[in-house]
């Protein structure tokens, strides 16, 4: 039975794009593993980048550098819910397409690729996704470079380990590492992000594989300021009724603070629907909303 692209990925993206570089921009606090995705990015997509920087510094292109050109072309973003893992990892080359003057297109794997349940049928699916990546950069000649972006990686790429595994789990872990295999051995301008709220429960040769891996936690109280900053820009607020929704916000006793999407995605829509129709934005109708919306719970691991 065939399938369709359209069956496997998600709508692509084609970066640059400015409703992209808005949700990019409004990822505050995440400064410390953009800096560092983007290096490891550029020099994945752009393997020449490296080389002219060890020719310029040191004369030569260094056996380090020669050594680095080969690794998979994987980099796994894991952590809690609602901090920013997706966003990012569908955004991030936004700055790489403005920099370098090139189009990147990002796609992005369906869960619909995890099937039915039908022997043989995940394997496929996924087989079927590498090679519609896979050709797709052979044609355009790194003119441009891919994302592949596996949200929920977890679902697909689950350990080999766990004895309670099916048999069609493990094949598809398998054709996840040969996929990913084939396009760092042919040095595709490619690179695969997994996003996972179970980083611990990812199949070692995945984790193993990776270029970097990038851990994503709940703000911190200074990064909750900055956001609480930005998305109320306009309402005046004080300095102490900043500190104030910042103290409400982080974990009181709770064990954990609210996530960067509690904040841009609740926080926001229930202040802003307390307000509509005829009330102003105030210090005290955030205050009141902060203490009606909890955080959402962290993600439980279940072995």
């Amino acid at each position: 039975m065939s399938t369709t692209p359209a069956e496997i990925f998600d709508d692509d993206l084609d970066l640059p794009d400015p409703l992209a570089l808005r949700r990019y921009t409004a990822l505050v606090g995440l400064d410390h593993i953009k800096t560092r995705l983007l290096k490891e990015a550029e020099v994945i997509l752009k393997p020449s980048l490296l080389e002219d920087w060890s020719t310029a510094m040191h004369g030569a292109v260094l056996p380090a550098v020669r050594l680095m050109a080969h690794r998979p072309p994987l980099i796994i973003f894991s952590g809690d819910v609602g901090t920013g893992k997706t966003t990012l990892a569908e955004t991030f080359a936004d700055a790489i397409a403005r920099e370098h003057h090139i189009t990147v297109r990002v796609k992005r794997l369906s869960l619909r690729t995890r099937g039915s349940g039908i022997v043989g049928e995940m394997t496929r699916l996924i087989g079927t996704a590498f090679d519609t990546i896979i050709a797709e950069a052979r044609a355009n000649r790194g003119r441009r470079p891919l994302i592949l972006v596996i949200d929920e990686a977890d679902a697909l790429a689950q350990s080999r380990e766990a004895s309670q595994m099916h048999h069609e789990d493990r094949a598809g872990v398998n054709a996840l590492i040969r996929g990913i295999s084939q396009i760092a051995a042919e040095e595709l301008a490619v690179l695969v992000i997994m996003c996972t709220n179970r980083g611990d429960a990812l199949d070692p040769a995945i984790r193993r594989r990776a270029a970097a891996e990038f851990d994503f936690s709940r703000p911190d109280d200074s990064q909750r300021g900055a956001v609480l900053a930005r998305i109320f820009d306009g309402v005046t607020l004080s300095e102490g009724e900043i500190a104030t929704l910042v103290r409400l916000t982080g974990p009181n006793g709770r064990g954990y603070g609210f996530t960067y999407s509690d904040l841009t995605d609740r926080l926001v829509a229930s202040t802003c629907l307390a307000a509509y129709p005829d009330q102003p934005v105030t210090a005290q109708m955030i205050i009141s909303q902060v203490k009606a919306n909890p955080p959402t719970p962290p993600f439980t691991s279940r072995h």
